[in-house]
């Protein structure tokens, strides 16, 4: 019997161009194409990191001093539209691949509010870098301009702080589960959905970009899923990276993976948000499981074959 699965797909692995990321969905397509013949109820989340930070520069440049002709459009407008523009391409990718299966399937994107809170205390210190990089003349004359927070980024040059805060609930959830019930294949929560925040007059966004790993993880819970699979650039998580003794873990559990974590074994940047949201998943309630591999095994570790599989 088939699961309802959760796959979270990373946006740095989908190309710097339009053009390049429609060449990568290609073989993303076949590989998701494998869970759905084996009859799982598919959500697809991504991220949008290069993809937003484009649009948001562009737009900034276009605009110039706030033109009549060329509005100033803000990062939640440019999240939505990175949705709108990924989501676009996975579509066609899937649809394309269907057709080649004889696969009697539709493919929808939906455009993705996610609440956060407006006391969350990353928006009093934002950590997600955006945007290209400046010198230190550079910043802090963007800093005196528009207020933005600029940092050095790893000494490569400052770019933008923005906030990621913590999603707590996705305003579209029942939607995606009336189309999961019509039989339809969903792309939701892209780029971590848009963040938006509860106000006496309703539902406002805001400057931030939400963690996609996280809103999968929400999402994956929300929806009542069998499973997460986080997709990334290895076969399976491993502990002592990139050393000699470098072990991959094929099953692990929470205990396990809680033990790693405090010893340091995962990255910050790349692999500990990847192993925070599964831990969340499956400690979130009983007989729920999470995985991490790669897009070219992600049929195969649902199956159990490959992978990185979480459990309690």
């Amino acid at each position: 019997m088939g699961k309802r699965i959760v796959v979270a797909l990373g946006g740095n692995a989908l190309g710097k161009t339009p053009g390049q990321q429609r060449e990568v969905l290609k073989g993303v397509a076949a590989n998701l194409a494998d869970l759905i013949e084996q009859g799982n109820e598919v959500i697809i989340s991504h991220g949008n990191g290069p993809q937003v930070g484009m649009i948001h520069l562009g737009m900034q440049i276009a605009s110039g001093d706030k033109t009549e002709e060329i509005p100033y459009i803000p990062m939640p407008e440019c999240c939505a539209m990175s949705q709108g523009y990924i989501g676009y391409h996975i579509q066609c990718a899937l649809l394309n691949e269907f057709t080649k299966r004889g696969i009697h399937k539709k493919v929808g994107t939906v455009v993705t509010q996610v609440v956060v809170r407006a006391d969350d205390p990353d928006f009093d210190n934002p950590t997600k870098p955006i945007g290209k990089f400046y010198t230190e003349e550079e910043a802090n004359a963007i800093t005196a301009k528009k207020g933005y927070i600029m940092k050095q980024d790893s000494n490569r040059g400052f770019r933008r702080r923005i906030a990621s805060p913590k999603p707590m609930d996705i305003l579209e959830a029942d939607l995606i589960e009336t189309l999961l019930k019509d039989d339809r294949v969903v792309i939701a929560g892209g780029g971590g959905g848009i963040p938006v925040i509860r106000t006496e007059h309703g539902y406002e966004g805001v400057v931030a970009i939400i963690d996609k790993d996280s809103t999968s993880e929400k999402m994956a819970e929300i929806l009542n899923a069998d499973y997460l699979v986080i997709l990334t650039a290895v076969d399976k998580v491993s502990i002592h990276y990139g050393k000699p003794d470098q072990i991959d873990l094929g099953h692990v559990t929470i205990s396990q993976l809680k033990e790693y974590r405090e010893a340091g074994e995962f990255a910050p940047g790349s692999m500990l948000p990847k192993v925070n949201a599964a831990m969340e998943f499956v400690e979130s309630k009983a007989g729920r499981a999470a995985l991490i591999t790669s897009v070219e095994k992600a049929a195969d570790a649902v199956k159990g074959l490959d992978g990185t599989k979480i459990t309690g």
